[in-house]
Protein backbone atom coordinates (compact mmCIF):
# COMPACT_ATOMS: atom_id res chain seq x y z
CA UNK A 1 0.00 0.00 0.00
CA UNK A 2 1.00 3.85 -0.80
CA UNK A 3 0.82 5.18 2.88
CA UNK A 4 1.53 9.02 3.54
CA UNK A 5 2.08 10.48 7.22
CA UNK A 6 1.94 14.01 8.14
CA UNK A 7 4.86 14.33 10.32
CA UNK A 8 6.06 11.06 10.53
CA UNK A 9 9.04 11.17 13.00
CA UNK A 10 7.40 11.87 16.46
CA UNK A 11 7.21 9.46 19.55
CA UNK A 12 3.90 8.07 17.89
CA UNK A 13 4.08 7.89 14.54
CA UNK A 14 8.03 7.07 14.26
CA UNK A 15 7.57 3.26 15.35
CA UNK A 16 4.43 2.70 13.11
CA UNK A 17 6.94 4.47 10.02
CA UNK A 18 9.36 2.24 10.96
CA UNK A 19 7.15 -0.90 11.43
CA UNK A 20 5.52 -0.02 7.91
CA UNK A 21 8.85 0.05 5.72
CA UNK A 22 9.87 -2.83 7.44
CA UNK A 23 7.00 -4.71 6.05
CA UNK A 24 7.83 -3.16 2.59
CA UNK A 25 4.71 -1.00 2.18
CA UNK A 26 5.65 2.26 0.40
CA UNK A 27 5.89 4.71 2.80
CA UNK A 28 5.74 8.33 2.29
CA UNK A 29 6.17 11.31 5.08
CA UNK A 30 5.70 15.09 4.27
CA UNK A 31 7.74 17.14 7.22
CA UNK A 32 9.66 20.08 7.33
CA UNK A 33 12.70 17.50 7.73
CA UNK A 34 13.83 18.43 10.97
CA UNK A 35 13.56 15.19 12.96
CA UNK A 36 14.48 12.59 10.23
CA UNK A 37 17.50 11.20 11.30
CA UNK A 38 17.10 7.51 11.23
CA UNK A 39 14.56 6.89 8.99
CA UNK A 40 14.58 3.74 7.30
CA UNK A 41 16.43 4.12 3.69
CA UNK A 42 13.25 3.05 2.28
CA UNK A 43 11.23 5.59 3.09
CA UNK A 44 10.25 8.23 1.28
CA UNK A 45 10.40 12.03 2.42
CA UNK A 46 8.47 15.10 0.68
CA UNK A 47 10.24 17.86 2.82
CA UNK A 48 6.97 21.06 3.08
CA UNK A 49 5.93 22.84 5.85
CA UNK A 50 2.06 21.73 5.79
CA UNK A 51 0.97 24.81 7.54
CA UNK A 52 1.53 26.64 3.71
CA UNK A 53 -1.07 24.63 2.37
CA UNK A 54 -0.30 25.83 -0.99
CA UNK A 55 2.96 25.24 -1.00
CA UNK A 56 2.11 21.24 0.33
CA UNK A 57 -0.55 21.32 -2.83
CA UNK A 58 1.70 21.53 -4.98
CA UNK A 59 4.01 18.87 -3.59
CA UNK A 60 1.69 16.57 -3.24
CA UNK A 61 -0.05 17.63 -6.79
CA UNK A 62 -1.14 14.48 -8.56
CA UNK A 63 -0.15 11.91 -5.99
CA UNK A 64 -3.45 9.36 -4.67
CA UNK A 65 -3.04 7.37 -1.18
CA UNK A 66 -4.76 4.12 0.28
CA UNK A 67 -4.08 5.91 3.43
CA UNK A 68 -2.81 9.48 4.62
CA UNK A 69 -2.02 9.38 8.40
CA UNK A 70 -2.49 13.02 10.18
CA UNK A 71 -0.48 13.04 13.75
CA UNK A 72 0.24 16.73 14.40
CA UNK A 73 -3.06 18.06 13.61
CA UNK A 74 -4.26 19.60 17.30
CA UNK A 75 -6.90 22.55 16.02
CA UNK A 76 -10.30 22.05 13.72
CA UNK A 77 -8.21 24.85 10.87
CA UNK A 78 -6.23 22.09 10.69
CA UNK A 79 -8.16 19.41 9.79
CA UNK A 80 -10.29 22.00 7.54
CA UNK A 81 -7.08 22.07 5.37
CA UNK A 82 -6.32 18.41 5.32
CA UNK A 83 -9.85 17.52 4.04
CA UNK A 84 -9.17 20.25 1.24
CA UNK A 85 -5.34 18.59 0.50
CA UNK A 86 -6.77 15.31 0.77
CA UNK A 87 -10.57 15.22 -0.30
CA UNK A 88 -10.66 12.50 -3.25
CA UNK A 89 -6.92 11.81 -3.35
CA UNK A 90 -6.79 8.98 -0.21
CA UNK A 91 -9.10 5.82 0.48
CA UNK A 92 -8.26 6.10 4.07
CA UNK A 93 -7.88 9.55 6.83
CA UNK A 94 -6.88 8.32 9.83
CA UNK A 95 -6.81 10.74 12.55
CA UNK A 96 -4.93 11.24 15.68
CA UNK A 97 -7.44 12.33 18.51
CA UNK A 98 -6.65 11.76 22.65
CA UNK A 99 -7.65 9.54 24.79
CA UNK A 100 -7.80 12.73 27.27
CA UNK A 101 -10.76 13.64 25.08
CA UNK A 102 -12.61 11.26 27.40
CA UNK A 103 -15.12 12.31 29.91
CA UNK A 104 -13.46 14.14 33.03
CA UNK A 105 -14.38 12.95 36.33
CA UNK A 106 -15.07 9.73 34.69
CA UNK A 107 -18.66 8.58 35.24
CA UNK A 108 -16.65 5.04 35.17
CA UNK A 109 -13.10 3.96 35.72
CA UNK A 110 -13.61 1.08 32.65
CA UNK A 111 -13.11 3.47 29.35
CA UNK A 112 -14.55 2.34 25.73
CA UNK A 113 -15.02 4.07 23.05
CA UNK A 114 -18.55 4.95 23.72
CA UNK A 115 -17.53 7.08 26.75
CA UNK A 116 -18.39 10.67 26.12
CA UNK A 117 -16.15 13.31 25.02
CA UNK A 118 -16.65 15.63 27.73
CA UNK A 119 -13.17 17.32 28.91
CA UNK A 120 -14.16 21.02 30.40
CA UNK A 121 -10.27 21.60 32.53
CA UNK A 122 -8.23 20.75 29.04
CA UNK A 123 -8.55 23.00 26.00
CA UNK A 124 -6.39 20.94 23.98
CA UNK A 125 -8.59 17.76 24.85
CA UNK A 126 -11.48 19.79 23.43
CA UNK A 127 -9.91 20.95 20.49
CA UNK A 128 -9.14 17.32 19.44
CA UNK A 129 -12.66 16.73 19.80
CA UNK A 130 -13.68 19.84 18.12
CA UNK A 131 -11.46 18.03 15.30
CA UNK A 132 -13.22 14.59 15.61
CA UNK A 133 -16.59 16.44 15.24
CA UNK A 134 -15.33 18.37 11.50
CA UNK A 135 -14.46 14.85 10.23
CA UNK A 136 -17.26 13.08 11.41
CA UNK A 137 -19.37 15.03 9.75
CA UNK A 138 -17.29 15.01 6.83
CA UNK A 139 -17.41 11.41 6.82
CA UNK A 140 -21.51 11.63 6.92
CA UNK A 141 -22.15 13.82 4.51
CA UNK A 142 -19.41 13.59 2.03
CA UNK A 143 -18.13 9.79 2.62
CA UNK A 144 -14.97 11.31 3.67
CA UNK A 145 -13.06 8.31 4.47
CA UNK A 146 -11.81 8.66 8.29
CA UNK A 147 -10.78 6.56 10.68
CA UNK A 148 -10.16 8.20 14.67
CA UNK A 149 -7.68 6.70 16.49
CA UNK A 150 -7.25 8.35 20.30
CA UNK A 151 -4.14 7.17 22.22
CA UNK A 152 -3.05 7.59 25.81
CA UNK A 153 -0.11 7.99 27.45
CA UNK A 154 2.19 6.82 24.94
CA UNK A 155 6.05 6.67 24.67
CA UNK A 156 9.67 5.93 23.45
CA UNK A 157 12.97 5.02 24.25
CA UNK A 158 13.58 8.83 24.21
CA UNK A 159 11.33 10.10 27.12
CA UNK A 160 10.72 8.47 30.50
CA UNK A 161 6.47 8.99 30.95
CA UNK A 162 6.07 10.83 34.00
CA UNK A 163 2.78 12.83 35.29
CA UNK A 164 4.76 16.16 36.93
CA UNK A 165 7.69 17.50 34.67
CA UNK A 166 8.42 20.47 32.98
CA UNK A 167 8.87 22.06 29.43
CA UNK A 168 11.99 20.69 29.05
CA UNK A 169 10.83 17.02 29.88
CA UNK A 170 11.10 14.04 31.69
CA UNK A 171 15.30 14.30 32.19
CA UNK A 172 15.03 16.76 35.19
CA UNK A 173 13.28 14.46 36.86
CA UNK A 174 15.18 11.68 36.07
CA UNK A 175 18.12 13.57 37.48
CA UNK A 176 16.29 14.09 40.87
CA UNK A 177 15.71 10.82 41.44
CA UNK A 178 19.30 9.59 40.65
CA UNK A 179 20.55 12.95 42.94
CA UNK A 180 18.48 11.58 45.78
CA UNK A 181 16.45 14.39 45.67
CA UNK A 182 12.58 14.32 46.63
CA UNK A 183 10.67 13.96 43.60
CA UNK A 184 6.79 15.53 43.37
CA UNK A 185 3.85 12.89 42.58
CA UNK A 186 0.62 14.14 42.02
CA UNK A 187 -2.16 12.77 44.69
CA UNK A 188 -0.51 9.82 46.64
CA UNK A 189 0.50 8.02 43.77
CA UNK A 190 -2.28 5.35 44.08
CA UNK A 191 -4.16 5.96 41.19
CA UNK A 192 -4.39 3.74 38.37
CA UNK A 193 -2.66 4.39 35.10
CA UNK A 194 -1.85 3.10 31.58
CA UNK A 195 1.07 3.86 29.71
CA UNK A 196 1.94 2.63 26.50
CA UNK A 197 4.54 1.59 24.39
CA UNK A 198 4.83 2.97 20.68
CA UNK A 199 6.10 -0.21 19.68
CA UNK A 200 3.17 -1.82 20.82
CA UNK A 201 0.95 1.03 19.51
CA UNK A 202 1.86 0.58 15.86
CA UNK A 203 1.13 -2.78 15.77
CA UNK A 204 -2.67 -1.96 15.97
CA UNK A 205 -2.43 1.07 13.93
CA UNK A 206 -0.91 -0.65 11.71
CA UNK A 207 -3.71 -3.31 11.66
CA UNK A 208 -6.33 -0.47 10.81
CA UNK A 209 -4.62 1.04 7.38
CA UNK A 210 -6.58 -0.71 4.86
CA UNK A 211 -9.44 -1.95 6.56
CA UNK A 212 -12.55 -0.89 5.43
CA UNK A 213 -14.39 -2.12 8.69
CA UNK A 214 -12.37 1.17 10.59
CA UNK A 215 -13.80 3.77 8.41
CA UNK A 216 -16.04 6.21 9.83
CA UNK A 217 -15.13 4.79 13.29
CA UNK A 218 -12.89 5.80 16.60
CA UNK A 219 -10.71 3.43 18.28
CA UNK A 220 -8.50 3.85 21.71
CA UNK A 221 -5.58 2.12 21.71
CA UNK A 222 -3.68 1.33 24.59
CA UNK A 223 -2.19 -1.86 26.67
CA UNK A 224 -4.20 -3.85 29.03
CA UNK A 225 -1.94 -2.94 31.43
CA UNK A 226 -2.64 -0.29 34.46
CA UNK A 227 -0.47 0.60 36.90
CA UNK A 228 -0.29 2.90 39.60
CA UNK A 229 1.97 6.12 39.81
CA UNK A 230 4.24 5.01 42.64
CA UNK A 231 4.55 2.03 40.55
CA UNK A 232 5.58 3.80 37.87
CA UNK A 233 8.34 6.37 39.56
CA UNK A 234 9.18 3.18 41.31
CA UNK A 235 10.21 1.90 38.28
CA UNK A 236 12.34 4.52 37.14
CA UNK A 237 14.45 4.75 40.92
CA UNK A 238 15.03 0.83 40.30
CA UNK A 239 16.61 1.10 36.88
CA UNK A 240 18.74 4.24 38.42
CA UNK A 241 19.76 1.55 40.97
CA UNK A 242 18.60 4.24 43.55
CA UNK A 243 15.93 5.09 46.27
CA UNK A 244 12.96 6.42 45.40
CA UNK A 245 12.01 9.92 47.73
CA UNK A 246 8.41 10.65 46.86
CA UNK A 247 6.94 13.88 47.82
CA UNK A 248 2.89 13.72 47.09
CA UNK A 249 1.08 16.62 46.37
CA UNK A 250 -2.72 17.41 45.40
CA UNK A 251 -3.61 17.79 41.86
CA UNK A 252 -5.31 21.25 42.49
CA UNK A 253 -2.51 22.58 44.79
CA UNK A 254 0.11 21.69 41.69
CA UNK A 255 -2.47 23.41 39.66
CA UNK A 256 -2.46 26.62 41.99
CA UNK A 257 1.19 26.69 42.47
CA UNK A 258 2.32 25.80 38.57
CA UNK A 259 -0.21 27.52 36.39
CA UNK A 260 2.76 28.07 33.84
CA UNK A 261 2.82 24.37 33.72
CA UNK A 262 -1.15 23.53 33.25
CA UNK A 263 -1.39 20.96 35.49
CA UNK A 264 -5.19 21.70 35.55
CA UNK A 265 -5.21 20.08 31.96
CA UNK A 266 -2.36 17.56 32.27
CA UNK A 267 -3.10 15.99 35.85
CA UNK A 268 -6.93 17.31 36.99
CA UNK A 269 -7.86 16.94 33.24
CA UNK A 270 -5.99 13.46 32.53
CA UNK A 271 -3.82 11.59 34.47
CA UNK A 272 -5.29 12.34 38.26
CA UNK A 273 -7.73 9.84 36.85
CA UNK A 274 -7.52 6.76 37.60
CA UNK A 275 -8.50 4.81 34.42
CA UNK A 276 -8.77 1.20 32.80
CA UNK A 277 -8.89 0.90 28.67
CA UNK A 278 -11.18 -1.46 27.05
CA UNK A 279 -9.26 -2.27 23.93
CA UNK A 280 -12.00 -4.83 22.80
CA UNK A 281 -12.84 -2.74 19.89
CA UNK A 282 -9.37 -2.84 18.06
CA UNK A 283 -8.95 -6.18 19.06
CA UNK A 284 -11.86 -7.10 16.76
CA UNK A 285 -10.83 -5.63 13.98
CA UNK A 286 -7.15 -6.41 14.86
CA UNK A 287 -7.25 -9.63 15.74
CA UNK A 288 -3.28 -10.12 16.19
CA UNK A 289 -2.50 -7.21 18.27
CA UNK A 290 -1.42 -7.50 22.13
CA UNK A 291 0.56 -4.68 23.63
CA UNK A 292 3.74 -6.76 24.99
CA UNK A 293 6.03 -4.31 26.45
CA UNK A 294 5.41 -4.19 30.30
CA UNK A 295 5.44 -0.73 32.23
CA UNK A 296 8.52 -2.12 34.05
CA UNK A 297 10.54 -3.27 31.06
CA UNK A 298 9.41 -0.30 28.64
CA UNK A 299 10.51 2.27 31.83
CA UNK A 300 13.83 0.27 32.26
CA UNK A 301 14.82 -0.04 28.88
CA UNK A 302 13.68 3.97 27.97
CA UNK A 303 16.24 5.17 31.09
CA UNK A 304 19.02 2.99 29.95
CA UNK A 305 18.44 5.10 26.42
CA UNK A 306 18.35 8.60 27.96
CA UNK A 307 21.47 7.95 29.97
CA UNK A 308 22.94 6.62 27.17
CA UNK A 309 22.55 9.12 24.72
CA UNK A 310 22.94 12.76 26.30
CA UNK A 311 21.28 14.66 23.86
CA UNK A 312 18.15 13.47 25.64
CA UNK A 313 19.20 14.31 28.61
CA UNK A 314 17.69 18.52 28.58
CA UNK A 315 18.40 20.13 32.39
CA UNK A 316 15.23 22.04 33.19
CA UNK A 317 16.64 24.13 36.36
CA UNK A 318 13.72 26.53 36.04
CA UNK A 319 10.99 23.51 36.85
CA UNK A 320 13.94 22.03 39.44
CA UNK A 321 13.94 25.34 41.21
CA UNK A 322 10.09 25.44 41.21
CA UNK A 323 9.73 21.44 42.83
CA UNK A 324 12.69 22.75 45.21
CA UNK A 325 10.19 25.90 46.30
CA UNK A 326 6.94 24.16 46.65
CA UNK A 327 8.55 21.59 48.30
CA UNK A 328 10.23 23.88 50.95
CA UNK A 329 6.59 26.25 50.92
CA UNK A 330 4.44 23.21 51.84
CA UNK A 331 6.68 21.91 54.31
CA UNK A 332 7.24 25.44 55.84
CA UNK A 333 3.37 25.20 55.82
CA UNK A 334 3.74 22.15 58.04
CA UNK A 335 5.91 23.41 60.48
CA UNK A 336 3.64 26.61 60.98
CA UNK A 337 0.36 24.41 61.19
CA UNK A 338 2.01 22.76 64.33
CA UNK A 339 3.17 25.30 65.71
Amino acid sequence: MKILFIGGTGTISMAITRLLAARGEEVWLLNRGSRNTGLPENVNVITADIGDEAAAAEKLKGMEFDCVGEFIGFVPSQLERDYRLFKGKTKQFIYISSASAYQKPPKSHIITEKTPLENPYWEYSRNKKACEDFLMEKYRSEGFPVTIVRPSHTYDERSVPLGVHGHGGSWQVVKRISEGKPVIIHGDGSSLWTITHNSDFAKAYAGLIGNEKAIGEAFHITTDESVSWNRIYGAIADALGTELKPYYVASQTLADMGPQYDFVGSLIGDKSNSVIFDNSKVKALVPDFKAEVSAEEGIKATVRYVLEHPEFQNEDKVFDEWCDKVIDTLERAKEAFHG
